[in-house]
């Protein structure tokens, strides 16, 4: 009679020998698949095939786990497997799914702490760099994930009295992400995906970006310093009169045909659902994405 084991222990323990960094042979052997099923009983509880010892069919998941962790990670950061090429994006992956496994049905979940595991991972070259390349390319996946939400309309913004839009407040919509860089990461993404080499050097420059999504297609705009203060005051729940006068007080103080222009672009890509005239509330950033199914 062969070794009862109930399901759920049973998954655990094949679990355990599937996310194990060793070869299968040593993935059986280890504690954590110890505690469910012993080293010298495993041929209990899986036979082998004509052609294959147990171990060895286990080898076959063992083998596929990590390939598709790769492949569910690179389709969200191909910029930054660009970056660190086949190799070592493949040693990031190793880690970073030691560090942080799959907790979910759903691989949509799996890359969400890519840009923090990136700032601490051993061995990574340009750290800040891909840091940052991480961080937008994150954005970038939340964006298309996040549900789609009707944007601000023209007669919307037309029923708007004039004396009414110094006290108003402008909601993001949910797909949507405002971001600081320390590098250009948006031209090296760009260059990537028009699979141009002669990329954006990689030198040092401080950088910003909207990313937003209009009709299921998501778009991602540079910005200059003081349109990104205005734009992430705005974000954060300032009074539309309040957020204008801050950016005339910072650093560069940008003219009212700029001031005309920020506006008209961003009412124009849709990044705002709603204008809100009444008193005063708390802040208002944009809602967390709700990410879709990717599933393995």
């Amino acid at each position: 009679m062969g070794l009862e084991v109930p399901l759920d222990r049973l998954q655990r323990w094949l679990q355990a020998v599937v996310v194990h960094r060793g070869t299968a042979e040593e993935a059986v052997a280890a504690p954590a698949a110890r505690a469910f099923v012993p080293r010298g009983r495993v041929g209990e509880v899986l036979l082998p095939s004509a052609t294959l010892r147990p171990e060895q069919r286990l080898a076959i998941y063992h083998g596929m786990y990590l390939l598709r962790m790769e492949e569910a990670l690179e389709s969200d950061y191909p910029a930054l497997k660009h970056f660190l090429g086949d190799e070592g994006f493949r040693t990031l992956v190793a880690g970073y799914v030691q560090a942080y496994p799959s907790r979910s049905y759903s691989l949509n979940f799996l890359g969400r702490h890519v840009p923090d595991y990136v700032r601490l991972a051993p061995g990574l070259r340009r750290r800040g760099f891909c840091h940052d390349l991480a961080r937008l390319e994150q954005a970038v996946a939340e964006v298309f994930d996040a549900p789609e939400e009707k944007p601000l309309q023209a007669e919307e913004i037309a029923a708007v009295p004039d004396e009414a839009w110094e006290r108003a407040r402008l909601v993001p919509i949910a797909a949507f992400r405002l971001l600081a860089f320390r590098y250009p990461v948006n031209a090296y993404l760009q260059s990537v995906k028009d699979e141009d080499h002669a990329h954006t050097p990689l030198r040092r420059r401080d950088a910003w970006v909207v990313v937003h999504r209009r009709q299921y297609n998501v778009w991602r705009q540079d910005l200059d310093r003081a349109g990104h203060g205005l734009l992430a005051d705005l974000v954060a729940g300032k009074r539309l009169g309040s957020a204008v006068a801050a950016a005339l007080r910072r650093g560069r103080r940008p003219t009212q045909a700029e001031l005309f222009r920020w506006f008209r672009g961003w009412m124009g890509a849709g990044m705002f659902r709603t204008v809100e005239t009444g008193p005063a509330g708390p802040a208002r950033p944009a809602g967390p994405a709700r990410p879709g199914l990717k599933t393995g």
